[in-house]
């Protein structure tokens, strides 16, 4: 687990022009470290997937991205690329875009990941849009931003199972590691605990379909309605036949269960990652 890197979400702290910048904390380069490592489980490998609009990837690193790089980079080379490479791209990318080095331990991940899945303009403005609480809430309350913004996209119904997974983890780790900055192991683990028995709650109530529609979730992103964009997730499906047969609200609340069921297995992974703190 990272070392705290404070516990203000966000502390501005820029340094003024010509004047003399201290070297990087060793506690941040391990925060970027370990964020990076985790962003990466999720990125993966090689992908050329038809329906991405990024084309060929490596390590969640697209050719265009690369050859700005790396001028004329072929598919081969990125296929190929060196892990320094791989590290100086996130850090300049995306950790400094987002000012992750300013920010506290688990708000840094989320924000860093986000940034990575969504672009750093976005990441910033859930971020600014989640200010004022814990630092635990959030990266709560952001990941529940995007987890909203995400299932607005049309490829959400290609890609949505895995952006499920991989924002409930980055929440349960943020907040994980948030809440280790300033509290000991057990109490910590204690608070996770917390965290799954909620998620567990409302995933029941959403698979029983008596959640209330407007309703914010855990994360604070809003209770995850369809707006139009979702028309897309639904293709093949008749949306008059849905509403006529009263099962689109039935269709709302199942999907929503499954994302809190996602949430309740990260929390339950975290828990069980700290064994006997």
């Amino acid at each position: 687990m990272p070392a705290s890197a404070g516990m203000a979400a966000a502390r501005g702290g820029a340094h003024a022009p010509g004047r003399f910048q201290p070297p990087e904390p060793p506690a941040m380069r391990q925060n970027f470290e370990a964020s990076l490592k985790l962003t990466l489980k999720h990125e993966g490998e090689w992908a050329d997937h038809p329906r991405d609009p990024g084309g060929a990837t490596m390590k969640g690193i697209t050719l265009a991205t690369y050859r700005r790089f790396v001028p004329n980079a072929t598919k081969t080379a990125l296929r190929n690329i060196a892990p320094a490479m791989v590290a100086r791209i996130y850090r300049l990318d995306y950790w400094d875009k987002v000012g992750a080095d300013r920010l506290a331990t688990g708000v840094d991940l989320a924000t860093f990941d986000a940034g990575v899945m969504s672009g750093p303009g976005r990441a910033k403005k859930w971020l600014a849009a989640s200010l004022g609480g814990a630092d635990h809430q959030t990266v709560k309350m952001l990941c529940g931003k995007r987890l909203g913004f995400v299932r607005s996209l049309a490829i959400w119904r290609s890609f949505g199972g895995g952006w499920g997974k991989r924002i409930a983890a980055i929440e349960a780790r943020g907040v994980a590691w948030a809440l280790a900055a300033s509290l000991p192991g057990h109490e910590v683990k204690a608070a996770l605990a917390d965290e799954h028995r909620a998620a567990q709650a409302k995933a029941r109530t959403r698979a029983a379909g008596s959640g209330g529609t407007g309703a914010a979730t855990a994360g604070g992103g809003g209770d995850l309605m369809l707006n139009p964009g979702h028309a897309e997730q639904l293709a093949g499906w008749s949306i008059a036949a849905l509403l006529a047969a009263g099962m689109l609200v039935a269709l709302v609340f199942a999907v929503r269960a499954v994302l809190h069921r996602q949430r309740a297995a990260a929390y339950r992974a975290e828990i069980e990652a700290m064994g006997d703190a």
